[in-house]
């Protein structure tokens, strides 16, 4: 059997090969993130709408957003002085180049990106650097988000031919994945992964076999480079045989969110919490997401409303998504996840994965961790 190695990632090296997915909004902030990196792992913060605790935030999101991201890594370094720290940050966000550079000043280890095409994220980086007095001595790693070969292979060639770079690690995100999701609704039913009795309908073997279609297209760029570049997996990622499962495919690691939502540790209030752990398989849903891709959530009165065609009110823009017309979205979906991080669960979206429902009780980040690594049944 194979063993579990650190993920090395050019010069940052991550003790244990597991990294914790972001989940915006408000759900893995500093305390999430900052104790998975203690525990060896690498923690990750959603950039997303991370500002929705600050004062000014329906008035100004954007400053309130870029003074939160400092603020958040401040407080996940003081937990993990050590540890692998970095921010998810989706590309179909308005002022996508404001956060990459606000993460890079923040003194994050590494940006990963997905929720579109990060062919621009490279150059972003520079930019930050160039305004930066001092740059931090090691260069901060990027990781593009992908779920095909083919948007693989996008990303690798235009980073090649624009920036002549390729990425420092790679995440595939696969179909059982949580929040949302690069799939349309056919490769979904393709993959078996667009019914309530997921995973039991899932066909492992199909996606196993674009993860290997990955794997050869992120090698051919590591050796144009002279380098390894890591890949991990993500989606659906429960327990320890699944992880062996992915290493055993080729990958370096694998990143997990849906396990992390009910830790002790997790930023997401105790009624979100709960919510996984009293949901069953049919409450698993894929939902149209007004970002325009399908997502994963736990249906709720909220989700009924919206499939009812009842359209919650939208006071307040917040500015948030590139490409969104107020006047014809089925509902804000800034709103409906600060809903969900501020308890409010009948008027929330509540993202998860498709495992959310095996959850059954708290736990902590130090015992999902031990679980995954195989040193302990939980």
């Amino acid at each position: 059997m194979e063993e579990l190695r650190p993920l090395v990632i050019g010069d940052l090296v991550v003790e244990k090969p597991i990294i914790q997915g972001g989940m915006g909004v408000g759900i893995s902030l500093h305390r999430l993130a900052g104790a998975v990196a203690k525990a060896g792992g690498m923690g990750i913060i959603s950039a997303a709408q991370i500002g929705f605790t600050e004062p000014d935030f329906a008035e100004n999101p954007e400053e309130a957003n870029a003074r939160a991201i400092h603020k958040e890594m401040k407080l996940a370094r003081e937990i993990a002085p050590e540890g692998a720290v970095g921010f998810n940050i989706m590309v179909a966000t308005k002022h996508y180049d404001r956060w990459v550079k606000e993460a890079v000043k923040a003194g994050a280890d590494i940006i990963i990106s997905g929720a579109g095409l990060p062919v621009s994220l490279p150059e972003y980086v520079e930019e930050a650097y160039r305004e930066m007095e001092e740059p931090p001595k090691r260069r901060i790693k990027l990781a593009p988000i992908v779920s095909t070969a083919k948007s693989a292979m996008v990303i690798c060639k235009m980073w090649d031919r624009k920036c002549h770079t390729a990425p420092d690690l790679v995440v595939v995100e696969g179909p059982l994945a949580g929040g949302h999701l690069g799939f349309s609704l056919d490769q979904l039913t393709q993959y078996g992964a667009d019914t309530d009795d997921v995973p039991s309908s899932y066909n492992q073997a199909a996606y196993d076999q674009e993860i290997k279609a990955i794997l050869k297209v992120v090698k051919e760029y590591g050796d144009k480079y002279g380098r390894h570049i890591p890949v991990v997996v993500a989606g659906g990622i429960y327990t320890h045989e699944d992880v062996m499962h992915q290493i055993g495919l080729g990958a370096d690691g694998v990143q997990v969110a849906t396990r992390f939502v009910t830790t002790e540790e997790c930023d997401a209030p105790e009624v979100y919490k709960q919510a996984y752990i009293s949901a069953g398989k049919a409450d698993i849903v894929i939902t149209k997401s007004p970002v325009g891709m399908p997502g994963r959530a736990i249906k709720n009165s909220f989700l009924t409303a919206v499939g009812d065609g009842i359209r919650p009110a939208i006071p307040h823009c917040y500015r948030c998504l590139e490409k969104c017309d107020i006047a014809k979205i089925p509902y804000c979906i800034t709103q409906a996840l600060v809903n969900a991080a501020r308890g409010d669960n009948d008027n929330a979206l509540l993202f998860c994965g498709s495992n959310a429902c095996r959850a059954t009780k708290i736990s902590t980040v130090e015992r999902v961790m031990d679980s995954l690594m195989g040193k302990t049944a939980e």
